[in-house]
């Protein structure tokens, strides 16, 4: 096609801003395939770095979990960016059109989520807590080595950087059978007590008699959650307008190389 200066910057920025993505997805998803198919070579590998925290990382559960995360995300990855390579390298109006309606269908999406959290403040509240309530109900377990799970690591890594215990407080995982089941004697996990390195407490007993001191027991993740990303929110708002400026411009991009390919055809007929 005999591009004026725009199509040939749009065609430019498509075709790099997309093959960047694509290596990114083809990685993410060659990671999660190989996870999914392999871990054992996986732990293997991680068990010779001597880190006690990446421990809680090498097992099967923690891995497999992982794995269909990565192979989601890459795949989304690897065919969004297909299509906008594929389409701006070889000036298809199909793939490019296919494309931009993807990117438009998902910025749409979000832009609809956050509006309704916007709109129904007091509804999203309650449908937040009761998500992370549920997340617990039905996947939190102890902190056992061979019963650690993805959820279960989550919830642990949370706790223990923003100084918090459950939703609301402890009394939340009294609700959780796997917890009941593998807690013994313990009163609240250890990721809720105060510690001296990442799931080793200050105090031994903690996890059977917590207190005010030794724990953070009666403060909730939820408000924890809230303060911490108040507290980033400038950074959080940066964040999402360089995300939806992104989507946007390639978005216009996608559809400025159709008009110009259409343009063109329609100057050699």
């Amino acid at each position: 096609m005999g591009c004026d200066c725009e199509s040939c910057i749009a065609k430019t920025l498509l075709s790099v801003f997309n093959f960047l993505f694509f290596v990114l997805g083809t990685i993410v998803l060659g990671v999660g395939v190989w996870l999914a198919t392999d871990k054992t070579s996986f732990i293997a590998l991680l068990k010779m770095v001597e880190n006690d925290q990446l421990e809680h990382f090498t097992q099967p559960a923690v891995i497999e979990q992982l794995a269909y995360l990565l192979i989601v995300i890459g795949s989304v990855m690897f065919f969004l960016s297909f299509l906008g390579y594929c389409g701006a390298i070889r000036e298809s109006q199909c793939l490019l059109t296919t494309y931009g309606l993807f990117l438009l269908v998902i910025l749409v999406a979000e832009v609809t989520a956050f509006g309704l959290a916007a709109a129904y403040k007091d509804r999203a509240r309650t449908e937040t807590k009761n998500y992370l309530q549920t997340t617990i109900s039905n996947y939190y377990t102890s902190n056992d080595r061979n019963q650690t799970d993805a959820v279960t690591l989550m919830w642990n890594y949370m706790m223990s950087e923003l100084h918090c215990c459950g939703v609301d407080d402890y009394r939340d995982f009294a609700l959780s059978e796997k917890w009941n089941e593998s807690k013994r004697d313990k009163i609240i996990p250890t990721a809720c007590c105060v510690q001296t390195s990442l799931f080793q407490p200050q105090d031994k007993n903690c996890p059977f008699s917590p207190t005010d001191s030794n724990s953070y027991f009666k403060k909730g993740c939820y408000n924890a959650l809230i303060d911490w990303i108040m507290y980033n929110r400038n950074l959080v708002i940066i964040v999402a307008i360089g995300v939806g400026l992104t989507q946007l411009l390639a978005i216009f991009l996608s559809f400025c190389l159709c008009k110009s390919i259409e343009k063109y055809r329609g100057m050699r007929l």
